[in-house]
């Protein structure tokens, strides 16, 4: 690790890399030292709108957002090593995946830009599979596009550029419309041995477009696709200026192509080879599972993009994971309180936690469905957070937290029996990271269990997104003609601490016999929200 002066002198000559990630609740950036571990970091919190129906962040909000949290980082940095950031030697963006963003001409935005969490976009995404023969799931941009053409929105007839929020910030900085492979993947089907958009369903929507009366071509409003490493522009004065206000930042800093937060996870958990595996538990969670080819048939319920550098990714993705576990922790420290018991809310987590492991291994007859929204690998549009049992249930403290921690997983199992079972799928390694993990080997043993694989949680998983995008910025100035599998295993991770579990036998067999169950009961829960529709 590089001592403090050493720090000092890199930040003078602008040999340090930065990686900044616009994600739903903060946007954070993260400052890398020449042996890629992070010196510096700063972030900035912000929250999505509902705005006429529509999930949205303005474009005043992105840009001042973006300042806010690159002068928190420039502040750190002159407060811990008393020196200003004049110049990098490379700058990686990276965002929320998916979503809408059309420009007209000057390059004014049509309409409030369309997240990735928006659920408008139904008609559109059945139609497009059907015509690809791909899936193509709501949240990505092709199908945002199609159903504005469906509903004859006027502002179509004007887009001349149409990308994502990284794909926006990056133009702002460099006046490139160019990026990454990873998220062009989550706009529209990608090409694996041309590494451009497939180019007969480019052909298939460009006549689908015609035929609705719609004067466009597609790859004509859309950014130029790039893979890892390649050259993506260079920081413009405006963007300088854009980005830092104050005038220190110099202009012509590269900058590598910008990077959805899919791939960036997948980079700063290294797991960008063939058969890797990286799960994310939090809020959500997805499985992202490295294919050594692509599927042998669709499946509506995965998702298919790829890594920062081409491969293809098999995408098992869940809308629900801990908010249901963290409101009965909730409830629990609720009850203490009752009882004039203050305790410590990470001391509550890692008891109860801990106590899951006690539990019967297929649960003793309980059962949780954490639906706050739907799910799409159950075929539910909306949810509604059930906990049930058999009257003959062994109901006890321990079965009921080893339900719940098993039920956040359960939509991922799903999933994962899908590639595994129909497909062939397989995985040599998988690195867990999210909110699930913070409690040692919990979580981990029972995701194992889950993925029937052993889990490594590495102890610089939590450095996020934005540090997986400034080790793609490294890579872009230091791949020196490595892949970026091998740039990550000789250089970034070759001495990475982390711990791995393998699963444990009568844990797999607990959780086949949990999931019959809640396979059988879904019926319950598709149940409740017709009930509650009515």
């Amino acid at each position: 690790m590089l001592n403090k002066e050493e720090i000092k002198k890199a930040i003078r000559e602008g040999r340090l890399c930065l990686g900044i990630e616009l994600g739903s609740t903060r946007i954070k950036g993260v400052l890398i030292g020449e042996d890629f571990t992070p010196v510096a970091s700063g972030d900035h919190t912000w929250e999505n709108k509902l705005v006429d129906g529509i999930w949205t962040y303005s474009v005043e909000e992105i840009g001042s957002g973006l300042r806010a949290c690159y002068k928190s980082l420039a502040d750190n940095v002159r407060k811990e090593y008393g020196e200003e950031i004049t110049d990098l030697a490379c700058i990686g963006i990276s965002a929320m995946m998916h979503g809408y963003m059309p420009f007209n001409e000057k390059g004014e935005i049509l309409v409030p830009f369309r997240t990735w969490r928006n659920t408008i976009t139904g008609q559109a995404a059945d139609e497009l599979t059907e015509l690809f023969g791909f899936n193509i799931p709501q949240r990505w941009s092709v199908a945002h596009l199609y159903q504005a053409i469906l509903n004859k929105e006027l502002h179509v007839k004007d887009i001349r550029y149409l990308t994502t929020l990284e794909g926006y910030v990056h133009w702002m900085l460099t006046g490139k419309k160019v990026l990454g492979i990873g998220d062009c993947a989550g706009m529209f089907p990608i090409d694996g041995n041309t590494k451009n958009y497939n180019e007969s369903m480019v052909q298939k929507f460009d006549k689908l477009m015609a035929d609705k009366g719609v004067n466009l071509k597609f790859k004509d409003i859309m950014p130029k696709v790039l893979t890892a490493g390649e050259d993506a522009g260079c920081l413009t004065e405006e963007g300088a200026r854009f980005l830092d206000p104050t005038g220190h930042l110099k202009a012509g800093i590269r900058l590598c192509p910008p990077e959805g937060d899919a791939g960036t996870g997948m980079v700063a958990t290294n797991s960008v080879g063939a058969r890797t595996c990286n799960v994310s538990a939090g809020t959500s969670c997805f499985a992202m599972v490295v294919l050594e080819h692509d599927l042998k048939k669709l499946h509506r319920e995965i998702d298919m993009v790829t890594t920062p550098d081409g491969l293809p990714v098999a995408m098992v993705h869940c809308n629900n994971c801990t908010s249901d576990l963290n409101a009965w922790i909730d409830l629990f420290e609720e009850n203490l309180k009752l009882f004039g018991v203050e305790a410590d809310k990470n001391t509550i987590y890692e008891k109860l936690y801990t106590l899951a492991l006690k539990g019967d291994k297929d649960c003793g007859g309980l059962m949780s469905f954490p639906y706050f929204s739907g799910e799409h690998v159950t075929h539910l549009d909306e949810g509604r957070p059930m906990f049930l049992r058999k009257p003959d249930a062994n109901f006890n403290l321990a079965n009921f937290m080893r339900t719940h921690l098993i039920s956040s997983l359960g939509v991922l199992k799903l999933g994962m029996e899908i590639l595994n079972r129909e497909e062939n799928v397989k995985v040599d390694s998988v690195m867990g990271h999210g909110g699930l993990f913070k409690t040692k080997g919990v979580g981990q043993s029972i995701l194992a269990a889950v993925m029937e694989s052993p889990v490594t949680c590495m102890e610089t998983a939590g450095e996020g997104g934005a540090w997986g995008a400034a080790l793609l910025a490294a890579f872009a100035v230091k791949g020196e003609g490595l892949t970026l599998p091998e740039f990550l295993n000789k250089k970034v991770f070759a001495e990475a601490k982390g711990s791995t579990l393998a699963p444990d036998d009568a844990d797999i067999k607990g959780i086949e016999e949990f999931m019959t169950l809640y396979k059988s009961w879904i019926a319950a829960e598709k149940a409740a929200v017709n009930a509650d529709r009515r």
